[in-house]
């Protein structure tokens, strides 16, 4: 697809530990890919992680993906939760299972707060599962908050979910 007109970029972080995980994620990125909006750039590997905040549950598999778009913050974040919902995310308390999360990580070089919504993604220091597959397809994003490289926080004591990566791929 041609990137006329889709001059932001974005990157979203998916994740699934309920169902078929893997065709939650394939889902999800068939129906980004088709959005005429978004022009999906790069996918990272998928990796499978042990569950982060409540440990008694199944393990999820992960991914990073590398988007331009012409939706704005606000409206890229409204159409990821849309999409979760029409991919069958039911509504859990934090920390549970989950269908589908579809997380915006980074919108271009912009530091953001809403009541609804924090980017970059307040938690993306703390987590492996996010940081690895990220630094997989961005090693040199610098991360505007923590005014760091995505390879050099990856190379600071972060917490370890990733148990290994898989051979599926999500395009």
């Amino acid at each position: 697809m041609n990137d006329k007109g889709l001059k932001n970029t974005a990157y979203i972080a998916l994740g699934s530990n309920k169902g078929d995980r893997i065709n939650y994620l394939r889902e999800a990125i068939a129906n980004i890919s088709h959005n005429p909006k978004i022009n999906l750039k790069n996918s990272s590997s998928v990796y499978e992680t042990k569950p982060f905040g409540k440990n008694d549950q199944s393990n999820y598999l992960n991914a990073v993906i590398k988007i331009n778009t012409s939706y704005g913050i606000l409206k890229l974040f409204d159409y990821l939760k849309k999409l979760e919902i029409e991919l069958g995310r039911k509504q859990t308390k934090r920390w549970e299972p989950r269908e589908i999360d579809l997380d915006l990580l980074f919108f271009n070089d912009r530091i953001f707060k809403s009541l609804n919504l924090t980017v970059p993604h307040y938690g993306i220091r703390d987590r492996d599962f996010v940081l690895v597959p990220l630094k997989e397809i961005a090693p040199l994003f610098f991360h505007p908050a923590l005014k760091k490289k995505i390879i050099d926080i990856c190379k600071e004591d972060i917490s370890r979910h990733i148990i290994r990566k898989t051979r599926f791929r999500i395009n």
